[in-house]
């Protein structure tokens, strides 16, 4: 991400953020996370999104008439999304934090992607890898950082997914990020398991003997370690991050660790992307009683890789 040669290390950065399915509580959980002064001494924002909303946007991308309706509930957080990537990518923001979307809405609205994260990689055409990153840490003040190594699919796509390939990915594009925007020069990334006891010697599948201990060697990664003492020990302070073979061994790790404070990083776009750890909540919706907290944490890290990647341009330019 180059930032336009006016700006300066003191400005605040400008972050979009898109409100996500209208019916969902994006809309209620932003306007309770721009009342907290924390944000709003952190960065300046866009709300994206359609007009009818319990937000004002400043970019309307539509109105929302409470219908209730999924598909155009779709629509317009697709709509969002493609408006805050083209806004991000002209340099008229230098980060994007969403609130959550409804995958099927989204794809009955038009928008043929499982989530946020494969959309982004499409309107970029960079790859990247999904990480859940518990920002205040776990067990002894350490930070917890997951990486999927596959997202959204079926369980029973798992094993023949997780590849040699995919591994190496996921781990070039964390090692890239936890460098660029972590400031972790040389991060320490172990690769979790795939099987219960990694397969205990064949007994349990023999993926991680086959597929995930070469693949782990050639990428520089650790392990494969089982997946009930990994994230642990990361949390202990050995690793910087872990990559997971699959959505929910990753997943279930960070919201045990840290739900409702933990936040998804798209790695690998020009620009960063944040958004909280939990879903739409059409439950909730409109109740008052959503919880902006995780809306707030990943407001703030965007703003903190901003900063981060500008002082790293600026030392680059110096040399």
């Amino acid at each position: 991400m180059t930032a336009p040669e006016h700006v300066t290390l003191q400005e605040k950065p400008r972050l979009a953020v898109t409100v996500g399915d209208p019916r969902g509580i994006g809309a209620e959980i932003i306007a309770g996370a721009l009342r907290d002064a924390r944000t709003t001494d952190a960065a300046r924002y866009v709300v994206v999104g359609p007009s009818g909303a319990q937000v004002t946007p400043d970019v309307v991308i539509g109105a929302w008439d409470g219908s209730g309706d999924p598909s155009k509930a779709g629509r317009m957080a697709g709509l969002a999304i493609e408006r805050a990537v083209a806004l991000a990518l002209a340099g008229a923001v230098d980060g994007i934090v969403t609130a959550p979307l409804d995958k099927a809405a989204l794809q009955a609205g038009g928008f043929d992607y499982p989530g946020h994260t494969e959309m982004l990689a499409a309107l970029t055409g960079r790859p990247v890898a999904m990480m859940l990153a518990a920002v205040r840490g776990g067990a002894g003040g350490n930070p917890l950082r997951v990486v999927l190594a596959t997202t959204h699919i079926a369980l029973r796509e798992v094993p023949d997914a997780v590849t040699a390939e995919a591994i190496a990915g996921a781990a070039r594009v964390t090692r890239n990020g936890l460098s660029a925007w972590f400031g972790i020069p040389e991060p320490r990334i172990a690769l979790c398991g795939l099987n219960p006891h990694l397969g205990d010697g064949g007994r349990f599948g023999d993926e991680d003997a086959r597929v995930l201990a070469p693949a782990a060697a050639a990428a520089g990664l650790v392990g494969p370690l089982p997946a009930d003492t990994v994230f642990v020990r990361a949390m202990r302070g050995e690793f910087d991050a872990v990559v997971a073979p699959y959505h929910d061994v990753g997943m279930t790790a960070i919201k045990v660790a840290a739900f409702g404070h933990a936040v998804n990083v798209t790695l690998g776009l020009p620009f960063p992307r944040c958004s909280p750890d939990h879903g739409t909540a059409l439950d909730i919706a409109g109740r008052g009683i959503a919880d902006p907290g995780s809306m707030i944490e990943a407001m703030l890290l965007c703003a903190s890789i901003v900063r981060r990647t500008r002082r790293l341009h600026a030392v680059s330019g110096a040399t």
